[in-house]
């Protein structure tokens, strides 16, 4: 079988051989093979079509061997470079930036952000100050998120340091430095700026507890940083605790008194705090006043006799209520106004009233009321219609078209039920029979509820 074989040395050609041909020989040249007895040539054959090849991968180190037959083996590539064998530039860069020393975006697994951590090489304040460099970088360019979690990793990293110093825990293998005072105080200071910038991070995102959470723990480890102050109550600020904040804002100033970022939001303080006194003004008047008309109106209902009762679930009357109109050339000091409905039972509909005075009659408010939309056959006018209230036993009593609203109010058998009136209006020639059927359906209900 016709074989081809490579030779590495440029003054050799590609030979073609009947059988695979020796491997190199490495060392000094053997001795030359003893002479053998000639041999009959062989009958040549026609030799077969030549096979199609395929083609040497474009790695080098990968490709298989062409000839069959013993071959020493070529230099190995390094084991990262053997992993990304075969992988296009886009798959490289995203092995990469699993890498923390690569990485330039965050994968939302938290397992593998803990192997990532993990996997970091160096000391735990270089490792910090690498994810403090990450978070920078996301910062200039506005990454919010990306930055509170590469700070995020790098406070994890010194917490731990101090969990495991508190512990009794020995350091790190190969930590040169170890549990030294300048190496504790160097983490320490990195934990701070660390916290600090989360904090402005967290204030853009408005995320407003965690920068003051932020600021506080920067504070426990420095309370003369300026910049945790600053943040802190600007934080506080903004969800109005202002009180809060003017202590901040104080604590900063007592570092630093003329610090012009802390002296402008000191300014903000004082005007939110003038804004807030003006609202709780505002808020207590008008409930004094609410408190005024709600005692005033209970005067007034007592002192004309009407009866007012609430139920558990009133009827949603938007802005329309009972209410007493004060007027102060009055001789009775003003007039109650009721919400009223006018009720058509023979034909199921209804008008609503949102203010009817206790001196006016019915025939005042049925001159703009009929004639109505649907009634076709004119049964509703002025002249044509009875009225009816209902008493507070269940019974009927009958309202003259004229009668001012006061004199049927005060009567001891009605009252205002949710301080809304309900006028019955009847067509004259049905008021009877309705009469009728009203007393019988109220009788049914009694007896069902004995």
């Amino acid at each position: 079988m016709v074989q081809l074989t490579e030779i590495t040395d440029q003054t050799e050609s590609l030979k073609i051989s009947e059988g695979p041909s020796p491997p190199p020989a490495v060392g000094p040249s053997p001795p030359p093979p003893p002479p053998q007895q000639e041999q009959q040539p062989a009958k040549p054959q026609d030799a077969p079509p030549p096979t199609a090849q395929p083609a040497p991968r474009a790695t080098p180190g990968l490709a298989e061997p062409i000839a069959p037959g013993p071959a020493f083996p070529g230099p190995e590539l390094p084991p990262q470079l053997a992993r990304s064998a075969g992988k296009s530039a886009e798959e490289i860069m995203a092995d990469l930036n699993k890498s923390p020393l690569f990485m330039t975006e965050l994968e939302e697994n938290d397992d593998i952000a803990a192997l990532q951590a993990l996997a970091y090489e160096g000391t735990p304040l270089e490792n910090a100050s690498d994810f403090k460099e990450r978070g920078n970088e996301c910062f200039r360019e506005k990454r919010w998120r990306d930055a509170v979690e590469f700070y995020g990793r790098g406070i994890q990293v010194l917490t731990q340091e101090e969990r495991r110093r508190a512990a009794g825990g020995k350091p790190r293998e190969g930590d040169a430095e170890g549990d030294s005072e300048d190496e504790v105080a160097r983490q320490r200071a990195a934990a701070e700026a660390l916290h600090v910038n989360r904090a402005a991070c967290q204030l853009e995102l408005r995320n407003y507890r965690s920068c003051w959470l932020d600021c506080a723990s920067a504070l426990r480890l420095n309370p003369r940083n300026v910049k945790a102050w600053y943040r802190s109550a600007r934080a506080l600020l903004a969800v109005g605790k202002v009180e809060e904040a003017d202590d901040a804002c104080a604590g900063g100033l007592s570092v630093d008194a003329d610090n012009a970022a802390l002296r402008a939001v000191g300014r903000e303080i004082v005007a939110k705090a003038e804004e807030q006194a003006r609202k709780v003004e505002a808020e207590n008047r008008r409930r004094y006043e609410e408190h005024r008309r709600a005692a005033v109106l209970q005067a007034a209902l007592r002192a004309r006799g009407v009866k007012v009762r609430r139920t558990a679930r009133p009827p949603d009357m938007g802005d329309a209520r009972l209410e007493f109109l004060e007027d102060a050339e009055d001789e009775a000091g003003g007039t109650l106004s009721f919400p009223a409905v006018l009720l058509y039972p023979a034909h199921l509909e209804s008008d609503f009233i949102k203010a009817f005075s206790e001196r006016e009659s019915p025939m005042q408010h049925f001159g703009y009321v009929f004639p109505l939309p649907w009634d076709k056959e004119g049964e509703y006018s002025a002249g044509n219609v009875e009225c009816f209230m209902e008493t507070a036993t269940g019974g009927l009593v009958k309202v003259g078209k004229k009668v001012q609203l006061l004199k049927v109010l005060s009567l001891d058998s009605v009252e205002v039920v949710d301080g809304v009136v309900r006028i019955y209006v009847v067509p004259r020639a049905k008021a009877a029979t309705w009469v009728q059927e009203f007393k019988a359906a109220k009788e049914k209900e009694k007896a069902r509820a004995s």
